[in-house]
């Protein structure tokens, strides 16, 4: 068996290429697989009167996030993440937010629109790696919950799917608990 890869770094370590292709002497087939990455993140302040929404669950908070969509980072965060391995800009440029139309849209909602420019690419999601930062409230036992929402509006497994908080040791505006931000990395492999 003779197996080849290429790696290459078109965007300066925002995305990455894995090409991938193994020939089975003898056989009438080549198994190809390219692998590609993309690293999102996203901010949102703390607001009053609107409701606390990550992954697409609703958290009981006394305060919600500012935003023209629901404000669920952790959603918009996977969101630029995919869009950045597929090479087709970020959230902003699909979902602007001068577009009134699209005002208080969910963001699972976006998850799924993005999973459609996914499917136009012919990619699927291999598996996303995200973290919330925050001081509060503690995520641990709504982490399950917004595992399978994300999962469901990726059409994929909740095992391809991790979600983890952390705070940011009081420093700085998350740590005087003035927002919520959220990182992510995304696998796809296109076909």
């Amino acid at each position: 068996m003779a197996a080849g890869y290429c790696v290459r770094c078109p965007q300066r370590i925002l995305a990455f290429i894995i090409w991938i292709s193994f020939v089975i002497p003898h056989s009438a087939f080549i198994i190809c697989a390219m692998i590609r990455c993309g690293i999102g993140y996203d901010i949102h302040r703390f607001v009053e009167g609107r409701k606390l929404v990550l992954g697409g669950v609703e958290i009981p908070h006394s305060r919600g996030l500012e935003g023209h969509s629901d404000a669920d980072v952790l959603a918009h965060a996977i969101a630029d993440a995919l869009l950045g391995a597929i090479s087709a800009g970020d959230i902003g440029q699909h979902f602007p937010d001068t577009d009134e139309s699209i005002r208080g849209i969910s963001s699972i909602e976006i998850l799924k629109r993005v999973n459609e420019l996914l499917a136009k690419k012919r990619a699927r999601v291999v598996n996303i790696d995200a973290t919330l930062v925050a001081e509060e409230p503690k995520f641990a036992p709504h982490v399950e919950a917004m595992r399978k929402v994300i999962a469901d509006a990726l059409g994929t497994s909740d095992s391809n799917i991790s979600v983890k908080a952390t705070t940011n040791e009081r420093l700085g505006p998350i740590g005087r608990g003035e927002g919520i931000a959220a990182m992510a990395v995304a696998t796809v492999e296109v076909e």
